[in-house]
């Protein structure tokens, strides 16, 4: 299962910015162990449901100590019995440009 979300207060701090927030619930992805990828918009995480919900929840307390309102978007691929794909539908991807550019 892959896992991308995004997760802020509510409220900013000075100057509209919440990365103090945000890299709270980043180190918490990033201590859980699981596979995971950072962008400017999202984190992805791949497991077990149970396992990656729980750090969704847990980021989303960590979020929780920087303000009274935490938002969250979260968009899941649900795939029982595959594993890897964090990184393997990239590989797929980039191999199918390559094969149209030959």
């Amino acid at each position: 299962m892959l896992v991308a979300f995004s997760v802020s207060p509510s409220s900013s701090g000075e100057g509209g910015s919440v990365h103090e927030a945000v890299a709270a619930a980043i180190r918490v992805v990033r201590e859980s162990g699981l596979p995971n990828h950072t962008d400017s918009m999202f984190t992805t995480i791949e497991g077990e449901w149970d396992e990656v919900m729980s750090v969704v929840k847990q980021a989303c307390d960590a979020v929780g100590r920087y303000g009274p309102r935490v938002s969250l978007v979260l968009k899941a691929d649900i795939r029982p019995g595959y594993s890897g794909e964090l990184t393997g539908k990239v590989e797929r991807l980039e191999a199918a440009l390559a094969d149209h550019d030959e």
